[in-house]
């Protein structure tokens, strides 16, 4: 019998013309495996497409309330960002999805598994690091790096997919480099690759309007949440895909979330892209507005900390480390009493504070009044100045001696 791969397979181009490159090369039979973060209707006739590139089999996973669950929400209850600005839509997907490509090779016997990303991109190696966590044995082809892999255009990849009897729904023509989950969508490529040049908005946005073509009026939002993670939208329950499905429509209607950035890649390069993120940019927006209601000064400076390096790690595709779970650990903790009421609104690409409640506020209007309260005396701020300002009295007392001298 031959022994199988199985290949992470979009039903795009790339992988679409890997199939049958796999089958000449390396004698496999392949599996493929499409795991839905949700790419909605790019799913759409992958089984035949599949089968008629010479797949034995076609895998389609459907892992979104997982997604939901277990790899955003502990980036939102971290405040994870990467350099200010990415949302980690990309990064934190490609974990779970080599998850599920390990576990549909344990189920099929196979030998190993195939990814289609590029030598110059990051997701080679959250795949590859994320593999070889979860199943050390298994032998990973990156087919953009292997000496046999010779298509280096899309109308080579035609042409060798024609080659071999395969008609597809594909033409050579340009277009941007997409990736989509329930998160977000990234692009990539064309005019973007010029860091010079203003991003065609017209011709980019999938997810929504740019904010000068946003309604003219602001619109209220209000969302609950239960130890860090969010249970309604205006005053509806849902669970967590749910919510950030509809958090995506309000903030696509407001121009919420687009992010123009030149970020470091792990590989070394920088490269420019933009990233919609509407529904997740609201999200985290609004859970950062409930934690400065509640956490204390010590822990909410501490985690700014932390919330750097797990964005850090989950960007590295270090997901399945150690520090990354004790990290996570620490972010559980400091979410116990996350709990309470946001209130937004969102007008042209902003999200501006309505009001925040929580059970569990540190504020007091006693005691930050300018009232004169039982708990707070003005002149107790005398001694306190003092002592804490000592160091720099001394060091300046101490100079103006030498100066004298």
């Amino acid at each position: 019998m031959k022994e199988k791969v199985v290949l992470a397979y979009s039903g795009g181009l790339d992988t679409t013309a890997i199939i049958p490159w796999l089958k000449e090369n390396y004698n496999y039979d392949v599996i493929c495996a499409c795991i839905d973060v949700g790419q909605e209707s790019e799913l759409d006739g992958l089984e035949e497409r599949a089968k008629y590139s010479g797949a034995e089999k076609l895998y389609i996973v459907d892992v979104v309330d997982e997604f939901c669950d277990e790899y955003i929400m502990p980036a939102v209850e971290a405040n994870a960002v990467y350099e200010n600005k990415y949302l980690l839509g990309t990064s934190f997907a490609r974990p779970l999805i080599a998850k599920k490509l390990v576990e549909i090779a344990r189920k099929e016997g196979a030998t190993a598994i195939c990814h289609g990303a590029t030598g110059k991109g990051n997701d080679q190696v959250r795949f590859e690091l994320s593999i070889k966590a979860l199943a050390p044995d298994i032998k990973i082809i990156a087919a953009w790096r292997q000496p046999e892999w010779t298509m280096d255009s899309r109308e080579s990849e035609i042409e060798y997919c024609k080659a071999h009897g395969i008609e597809l729904p594909f033409d050579a023509s340009q277009s941007y480099s997409r990736d989509r989950n329930i998160w977000h969508i990234s692009h990539e490529g064309l005019e973007l690759e010029d860091p010079a040049n203003e991003p065609d908005y017209e011709h980019l946005l999938v997810l929504g309007t740019y904010p000068e073509k946003a309604p003219d009026e602001a619109e209220y939002v209000t969302m609950t949440f239960e130890k860090g993670i969010p249970t309604s939208v205006n005053g509806e329950k849902m669970k967590v895909s749910d919510i950030i499905r509809t958090l995506n429509k309000l903030g696509g209607k407001h121009g919420i979330g687009i992010v123009d950035i030149v970020e470091n890649r792990v590989v070394g390069m920088k490269s420019r892209g933009v990233y919609e993120t509407p529904g997740g940019t609201i999200l985290m927006e609004a859970h950062m507005q409930l934690e400065e209601l509640i956490l204390d000064r010590d822990t909410l400076d501490y985690k700014k900390l932390v919330s750097v390096k797990f964005a850090d790690l989950i960007y590295e595709g270090k997901w399945f480390c150690p520090l990354r779970e004790a990290l996570q650990a620490f972010i559980e903790k400091t979410q116990e009493r996350v709990t309470g009421e946001v209130k937004f609104k969102l007008y042209k690409g902003n999200i501006i504070k309505a009001g925040t409640t929580s059970p569990y506020s540190l504020y007091s209007e006693s005691i930050a009044s300018f009232t004169t309260g039982d708990l707070y005396d003005h002149k107790d701020a005398e001694g306190f100045i003092n002592l804490f300002g000592l160091p720099m009295k001394v060091r300046a007392m101490l100079d103006q001696e030498r100066e004298s001298k």
